[in-house]
């Protein structure tokens, strides 16, 4: 039974779940949740499984239909969502009635708003991901592509029993403010050096450290563009080899990319290493024109955050 009908899916409303991993064998991006942050509080909210389905929701005006008293949860961007006129709470846990009208606005910080259900969407899995990736056109309802108006969005079948379990736990559940990110702030990513870190001079990687990159207005699921004071290897280029999450390529032009979720497989231009895991999600959330910095991680401090995040949420990533 269908629990919601897009009336506006907005710019772009893509189903993401925690990616499709495993699969840059066969030249497929992981996909996924850019802001998992944001992704995992929402299924934690519900108590839904860590890898369940659900809405990402891109600058916001979308709206929709409730078709079936349900529990949902949003997080994110800051996009004012109202049921019926009237505003309802971010970043907890939120009973929705049979025939009500959930809209959100268009963001006020942040980029992209999560909208999750109890017990997850059902959405056809394809080589164990429901996510939705557009370069690909694999995953969700339409290829890839984003919902479209008219789309009815079920949850999955669970068990009575289970649905009784997750009500309780997540009843009254919400987000300490001390967990919920304010996304209008700079932001400064920790650098794991590694791939042609060899390549840059220690000059040039002062330069780097000590500049200040703005978000440009090319930046989306496969990458943030920055753009301030460019950087030069030593080297033109490699051959092309596998990119991983959070690596910071640079082209000719000096402007570093950090890769995201929907990059692509292989890449031969020169990196410098990696973005700690943990703090992509806020990059995810950046506006264009967003200042940001970078320093050197501490390896073991970005290892035990990232294990600290993964163990909580109970994800297997």
């Amino acid at each position: 039974m269908a629990a919601m009908e897009v009336i506006r899916p907005g710019m772009l409303t893509l189903i993401q779940d925690v990616g499709r991993y495993g699969a840059g064998a066969q030249g497929l991006s992981q996909g996924g949740a850019v802001d998992l942050h944001a992704c995992c509080w929402a299924n934690y909210l519900l108590a839904n499984d860590p890898n369940s389905a659900m809405l990402e929701i891109t600058l916001g005006q979308a709206e929709f239909l409730i078709l079936q008293d349900c529990r949902i949860a949003m997080t994110g961007a800051d996009m004012q969502p109202s049921l019926d006129g009237k505003l309802v709470p971010m970043w907890q846990s939120v009973l929705v009635k049979k025939g009500q009208r959930l809209v959100f606005g268009f963001a006020r910080t942040g980029l992209r708003a999560y909208l999750a259900i109890q017990g997850g969407l059902e959405s056809p899995l394809i080589l164990d991901s429901a996510s939705a990736v557009p370069r690909n056109h694999l995953g969700g309802f339409h290829q890839g592509m984003g919902l479209e108006k008219g789309d009815r969005l079920s949850a999955k079948p669970i068990s009575t029993d289970l649905l009784n379990y997750q009500d309780k736990q997540a009843a009254g559940r919400q987000t300490s403010g001390r967990f919920v990110p304010d996304y209008s702030k700079p932001i400064e990513l920790r650098v794991i050096e590694s791939y042609q870190q060899a390549s840059f001079s220690a000059e040039e990687k002062q330069r780097f450290y000590a500049s200040r990159y703005t978000v440009s207005q090319e930046t989306d699921r496969m990458g943030c563009r920055l753009s301030g004071e460019p950087i030069y290897a030593s080297i033109d280029g490699i051959v092309s080899e596998g990119i991983a999450l959070g690596a910071i390529q640079i082209p000719p032009n000096g402007q570093p990319i950090v890769l995201l979720n929907d990059r692509q497989t292989l890449g031969g231009y020169p990196k410098l290493g990696c973005v700690a895991r943990v703090d992509l999600p806020r990059l995810a959330q950046a506006r264009p024109g967003t200042a940001v910095t970078f320093k050197r991680a501490k390896l073991p401090e970005a290892v035990e955050q990232w294990q600290q995040f993964s163990r909580f949420f109970g994800l297997s990533l």
